[in-house]
């Protein structure tokens, strides 16, 4: 046991520490400017570069970036409400369909243009059309994403929200939007929480507050596009197998951390879960994801990520792009037959 805890410690310990770094530089920025995570990862890919971490760090870094990352989805359960869909309607609904519907259907067509692997690409439409850095977390696993591929999807998830923090509330006054419409657009169009918390508030504190509302039914979406991505790993697999098939479990389809996710969720909107231990297990959920995106970065170089060339940001610019005008064109679309003013 001793031994075990010596061979895993450093890693975990580094990666630890980092994540530590990174949440105190969020804080130092204020709220909304530069998520934990982002900065995590950027840390460690930067440490990286400048010394591989010994053989010794390797084991516990690599429990960090993917037990921890597991551990951290589950957890985000807790923090769910399934029933926060009724409360924002069909509203936000309507224009979700849109957004994910052009973001991973052109997103396909956009990587295999650019020549990315079906998990990047895919990682940077679901960072991009669901909710950022939670949905890359939540996806990455069942897919088994190299640590590269997440990487290149929170960078490209980054950078495009920190332009939008800047840009929305100004196009928003612009086009005359009111507190509703803004926060609809904001909530649907933003990826990372913190970026919809300062465009939103951005523009008013009623379109914040809806923004936020938004977001929070948007992260909900997390559950189907796991399971759909969980049957296309299942069917890669067998195809990948030499007689073609492989015995069905329902672990082949659901990993285990995804059906405990789904349980904390269920758990929580039926109220079984006190609202301070929500709240203590969501907090506990964000280190555990910036610790693991530490982990992500120490073992990314940024060697092989220049030799990607621009093609995974170009994808990135292009799905944000078409999000934010999908989302704007189904918001017009709600105010043309008076949904909401």
């Amino acid at each position: 046991m001793n031994t075990t805890i010596k061979a895993y410690a450093p890693g975990i310990l580094l990666a630890v520490v980092i994540a530590s770094a990174a949440k105190w530089i969020e804080s130092l920025m204020g709220q909304g400017f530069i998520s934990a995570s982002v900065i995590a990862l950027f840390i460690g890919i930067l440490l990286h570069t400048i010394r591989r971490p010994d053989p010794e760090f390797q084991k516990g870094i690599r429990f960090s970036s993917k037990m921890l990352l597991k551990f951290a989805i589950i957890l985000l359960g807790a923090s769910l409400n399934i029933t926060t869909i009724l409360q924002v309607g069909r509203i936000s609904l309507f224009v979700m369909l849109f957004t994910l519907t052009a973001c991973f259907g052109v997103g396909y067509f956009v990587g295999k243009a650019f020549g990315l692997n079906w998990k990047m690409s895919n990682l940077i439409s679901a960072g991009t059309g669901i909710c950022g850095g939670s949905a890359i977390a939540a996806i990455a696993p069942v897919i088994e994403a190299e640590d590269r591929d997440i990487a290149f999807a929170m960078s490209a998830t980054f950078i495009f929200d920190m332009v939008m923090i800047v840009l929305f509330p100004l196009l928003g006054s612009w086009l005359g939007m009111s507190d509703t419409a803004y926060g609809l657009w904001a909530g649907t169009a933003v990826n990372d929480t913190s970026s919809v918390v300062a465009a939103g508030y951005g523009f008013s504190e009623r379109a914040g507050d809806f923004a936020v509302m938004v977001k929070l039914t948007r992260t909900l979406a997390i559950i189907p596009t796991v399971l759909i991505f969980s049957a296309v790993q299942f069917h890669q697999t067998r195809k990948r197998s030499k007689t073609g098939r492989i015995a069905v479990k329902v672990s082949s389809i659901v990993p285990y951390f995804i059906g405990l996710f789904l349980v904390m969720a269920c758990l929580n909107s039926l109220g079984l879960i006190p609202t301070s231990i929500a709240s203590l297990l969501k907090s506990i959920s964000k280190f555990c994801m910036v610790t693991a995106l530490a982990a992500i970065g120490l073992n990314t170089s940024f060697k092989e990520m220049k030799q990607e060339g621009a093609a995974p940001m170009l994808h990135g610019f292009i799905i944000s792009l078409l999000v934010v005008l999908v989302a704007l064109l189904a918001i017009r679309m709600q105010l043309a037959t008076g949904m909401f003013a």
